[in-house]
């Protein structure tokens, strides 16, 4: 108790000090008030003026309520028309009644015969008529900022969407308004409904058109649900898609609503299963994602992405969005005879934007042609069972590249096969980078490895114009010569690495119609290796050393000292500036062209022997005809003269003198291999 007293003693003294300022303010505030504030005073005692103030102001709030609930809101529909025609440039009218419930604590209102006309270039197709719609609020929700709709329905709403080739959108109310590419985000909705609902889509880029009936219901029982199926065309192809999903009841936003989607057209197949994250929320949700079809390149035609060519896929991954972003992770599957794995993210901003990492544990070497352009067949079994050949049988594809597909994207790629299946080039591994930027589309690396050597290079393709203008840079090291001419009988008739570069640019919608255009320079150099001495002498047409090591079987090698192919390249036509083939026994020189657009040959070689030789053949190899097929000869009119000396010389002089005009006294000399070489380079 002692305590006590002296505690309420020192806070008696902490007051009396002044330490409770605020406190005293307060108080001496409230007693101002209290005594001099005419307000406080009326409301404390009202006076008449009081009172009669207080009347008046009830007395007009009663009426407004009377107004708001005898009102006849068809009245508005007028004004309200004419306003939102004149904000949105287009005719909205409300052609039916409108009512409107506002004294509950869900106010309420119904709109009848709802028309929302098309923009000034689609004005023969209105956008949206809905001959009813019902919404509901929940007013507690709406004060504390939020929006949740206890009910929501139309009846039989008819809405077309029309996408016009230069971006134009009938849906757009504010066309001027950047696109974001995020989704919808709608308010809460415990009961959606919707009766008849028509939708047409006509995207007139992809030249894709659907109807498809849209129904919403909440009834009990297998008919409750949501469903959107319909039919149409794109590209001149059947198109159908189906998505349906569970009934609008009492969903909340901390649980996933679940959905399923299947679309199938333009030769592809994509079966979606997954769910809405946050219900109402269209910009976000997971899925699996399988798809398969003919050439992924068709997918443009249903997602707008641009995709290579390539022989048939099937792949299945996580496709998920968040908002603008959309991402394709963890897929797996095979294209043509490949495997291919990898990630894409694609981000669906105002410019389109798509990075993908893929990858193949063994690649199919047939595969990556078609993505050149060339024709594969695969089996069911996932083999290769023909080798890729371009369209009208070239050699170099000629499948146009699409430039106004390129131009509406940007994006990078990286491609890397750690394995490749046994093929006649004996490449091992790939590795490939592109970077696509403003219609301007850079191949880096373009790396392909070999049992030995490797090709590596870069491209560059300008997409910007109809024409696509292309510059290539390949380089070739340590090839080796037994790739190309496969041993026979145990026997390697040719071996030795090669080095060659190929440097062109040009016009042209394919590789074909780029080669038959290029200009630039083609070089292989082989500065060391060896030949099957039979072939050496073959290239002087040494007849009796050739033909007889060649019946002999000898297996003998003559030294290639070096050997050279320098082209100059203008118009598609290569022209040879150096022609070498200098081994030990024969110096082969040659000349003539190589035809890129026609794909044909026409060369001429020239030897001489190093030693002598008693049956030479003084004649030019011929090598002519299809890149695919050439064919070897030897010039018959050059022979038919050799033959006529021969016998002029034996009907003046003695029979032996005629084998006079076929010995080669061997006089030629070694090539400047070094200076060949350097020039080459």
């Amino acid at each position: 108790m002692a305590k006590t007293l002296k505690w309420n003693e020192l806070w008696s003294r902490v007051r009396r000090s002044g330490l409770d300022p605020a406190g005293r303010r307060a108080r001496e505030w409230r007693d101002w008030v209290r005594d001099n504030d005419p307000v406080y005073a009326a409301v404390r005692h009202p006076g008449p003026a009081e009172r009669w103030a207080a009347g008046v102001g009830l007395l007009l709030i009663a009426l407004v309520v009377l107004f708001l609930i005898l009102f006849d809101w068809n009245l508005l529909r007028g004004p309200i028309g004419r306003w939102a025609s004149a904000e949105y440039d287009r005719d909205i009218a409300l052609r039916g009644d409108l009512d409107v419930n506002l004294f509950s604590w869900t106010p309420s209102a119904v709109v009848r015969d709802l028309k929302i006309g098309g923009p000034d270039w689609a004005r023969d197709r209105d956008t949206a008529d809905v001959a009813e719609i019902r919404a509901s609020v929940r007013l507690r929700k709406l004060f504390a900022g939020q929006i949740e709709m206890p009910l929501l329905s139309f009846t039989r709403p008819q809405v077309v969407l029309i996408a016009t080739e230069d971006g134009r959108k009938s849906w757009e109310l504010n066309p001027d308004k950047p696109d974001t590419g995020e989704g919808m985000k709608l308010p809460v909705i415990q009961q959606l409904t919707i009766t008849d609902g028509k939708l047409s889509f006509d995207d007139q880029r992809r030249d894709l058109r659907l109807e498809a009936a849209v129904d919403a219901r909440e009834a009990a029982g297998g008919d409750a649900g949501f469903v959107l199926a319909g039919q149409g065309t794109v590209n001149g192809s059947p198109l159908t898609l189906k998505i349906q999903g569970g009934p609008f009841v009492n969903i909340r936003r901390n649980r996933p609503y679940r959905f399923e989607a299947e679309v199938s057209g333009a030769g592809s197949r994509l079966n979606a299963k997954g769910a809405i994250t946050r219900p109402f929320d269209l910009g976000r949700f997971d899925a699996t994602l399988s798809m398969e079809g003919r050439d992924l390149s068709d997918l443009y035609l249903l997602t707008g992405v641009t995709l290579p060519n390539t022989p048939p896929y099937r792949l299945s991954g996580a496709l998920n969005r968040d908002d603008r972003v959309w991402t394709f992770n963890g897929f797996n599957g095979r294209v043509g005879a490949s495997d291919l794995s990898g990630d894409v993210r694609v981000d669906a901003a105002e410019r389109l934007r798509v990075d993908a990492r893929l990858a193949s544990r063994r690649l199919d070497i047939d595969d990556l042609a078609a993505v050149l352009g060339a024709r594969t067949v695969t089996n069911e079994n996932g083999t290769n069972t023909e080798a890729p050949v371009a369209v009208g049988g070239k050699l170099l594809p000629d499948a146009p590249l699409q430039t106004e597909r390129l131009r509406t994207m940007d994006g990078t790629l990286t491609y890397r096969a750690a394995a490749v299946k046994a093929n006649d080039l004996d490449v091992r591994a790939v590795n490939l980078g592109a970077d696509l930027k403003d219609g301007i589309l850079k191949l880096d690396p373009v790396s392909f490895n070999f049992n030995r050597g490797e090709l590596n290079g870069t491209a560059r393709i300008n997409a910007t114009r109809d024409t696509p203008y292309s510059v290539v840079d390949l380089r070739l090291a340590g090839y080796p010569l037994e790739s190309i001419i496969p041993a026979r009988d145990g026997s390697v008739p040719l071996s030795g690495r090669a080095l060659g570069r190929a440097k062109l640019e040009g016009p042209g919608a394919s590789i074909h119609d780029f080669a038959a255009a290029s200009k630039g320079s083609l070089s292989l150099v082989v500065p060391d290796g060896q030949m099957r001495a039979a072939f050496a002498e073959l290239l002087g047409i040494n007849a009796s050393a050739g033909l007889l090591k060649l019946l002999s079987g000898d297996q003998s090698t003559a030294q290639i000292r070096c050997a050279v192919a320098d082209f100059d390249v203008r118009g598609g036509t290569a022209t040879a500036r150096t022609l070498v083939i200098d081994t030990d026994v024969v110096l082969a020189q040659g000349a003539g062209s190589i035809d890129l657009g026609q794909e044909s040959l026409d060369l001429r070689i020239d030897g001489e022997s190093k030693k002598p030789r008693l049956l030479r053949i003084w004649a030019p190899i011929t090598v002519q005809g299809a890149l695919t097929a050439p064919r070897i000869g030897v010039d018959v009119g050059a022979v038919a003269g050799q033959g006529g000396l021969a016998g002029l010389l034996g009907a003046v002089a003695a029979p032996i003198t005629a084998l006079f005009a076929f010995v080669d006294p061997g006089l030629a000399e070694d090539a400047n291999c070094g200076q060949l070489i350097a020039n080459a380079r």
